[in-house]
C-alpha cells in the first residue's frame, strides 16, 4: 500500500468530497489505461498526480514526431521509443511513488481479461472501433466500470459505461451497436491538439469520482464538447435490452 504524501496531496484532502479517506482509496486503486496517446496521456498524468496507487498502461506503438502535437506525455527525445516505456518514465518523474506497469502490446479479446485483472476502473482512449468493442466486452464480463473517451477534428466526448452498477446503465455497445460505416480516425481527418487535453482530463476526473465516490459519475450519460463553439452538453444513453454484449448482465 502506498503511503499518502500529505504535502503533495493537501489540495485533494481539503476537499470534503475526497478528504483523507478518498485519498487513501486513490492510493490503493489500480487503473487500466488502453492507449498512451492523446487521451490516455493526459488521463495518466492527472491520475498519477492524484496519487493513484497503480497504473497499467497499454499501447503497441512507438512515439513518432507527429504525435507530439497532441500527446503531451512525450518529449522530442522520446521519438522512436515504445510509448509505454516513455509514459512510464514521465509518470515516474511526476510522482515516484506511483507504480506504473507498461505493457507494449495491442489490447485484444485474447489478452484483455489478463490486462483487466485487478483493475478498479478501465479507461479507453483508443481510436479504433474493434478495440473499443473488445475493451467494452471485457469490462462487462469483468464487471469493471469503463470510462470511454473519443475525439475528432474539434469535438470530443466522454462517458461512463457500467451495466453491473445499475439495471438501467448501458454498456458502450448499447451506445454504438456497430462500427459506423463513415467512421473516421484522427490520422485521416486531423484533430486540434488541445482538445485531447480537455477530454483526457475529463476521463481522469471521472475515474477519480468513481474511485472516491465523489459526486455523480457520467454513468449512462455522455458529455459532448464542441471545441469550435466552446459549448458542452450532457445527454442520456439508454440501455439496449437487446444488446448482444450486456443484455444478460
Amino acid at each position: 500500500m502506498m503511503a499518502i504524501n500529505l504535502d503533495r496531496h493537501a489540495r485533494h484532502i481539503l476537499l470534503k468530497e475526497i478528504g483523507g479517506p478518498g485519498q487513501k482509496k486513490l492510493s490503493e486503486a489500480r487503473v487500466l489505461i488502453i492507449g498512451a496517446g492523446g487521451l490516455g496521456g493526459p488521463a495518466a498524468l492527472f491520475l498519477a498526480a492524484a496519487g493513484l496507487g497503480h497504473v497499467r498502461i497499454v499501447d503497441p506503438d512507438q512515439v513518432s514526431l507527429d504525435n507530439l502535437q497532441r500527446q503531451v506525455l512525450f518529449k522530442t527525445k522520446d521519438v522512436g521509443r515504445p510509448k509505454t516505456d516513455a509514459a512510464a518514465d514521465a509518470l515516474f518523474a511526476l510522482d515516484p511513488d506511483v507504480s506504473v506497469e507498461p505493457v507494449a502490446a495491442r489490447a485484444e479479446a485474447s489478452n484483455l481479461p489478463d490486462l483487466m485483472a485487478g483493475a478498479d476502473v478501465v479507461l479507453d482512449g483508443c481510436d479504433d472501433f474493434p478495440t473499443r468493442f473488445a475493451v467494452n466486452a471485457a469490462a462487462v464480463a469483468a464487471q469493471r466500470p469503463l470510462v470511454s473517451g473519443a475525439i475528432g477534428r474539434w469535438d470530443g466526448q466522454v462517458g461512463v459505461f457500467a451495466p453491473h452498477l445499475s439495471d438501467t446503465a448501458p454498456c458502450y455497445q448499447c451506445f454504438v451497436p456497430a462500427q459506423p460505416p463513415d467512421a473516421e480516425r484522427c490520422a485521416e481527418v486531423g484533430v486540434v491538439g488541445a482538445l485531447t487535453g480537455v477530454i483526457g482530463s475529463m476521463m481522469a476526473l471521472e475515474a477519480i469520482k468513481l474511485i472516491t465516490g465523489a459526486g455523480s459519475p457520467l454513468l449512462g450519460r455522455l458529455t459532448l464538447f464542441e471545441g469550435l463553439s466552446g459549448r458542452a452538453r450532457t445527454v442520456s444513453v439508454k440501455k439496449d435490452p437487446a444488446c448482444p454484449c450486456c443484455s444478460r448482465v
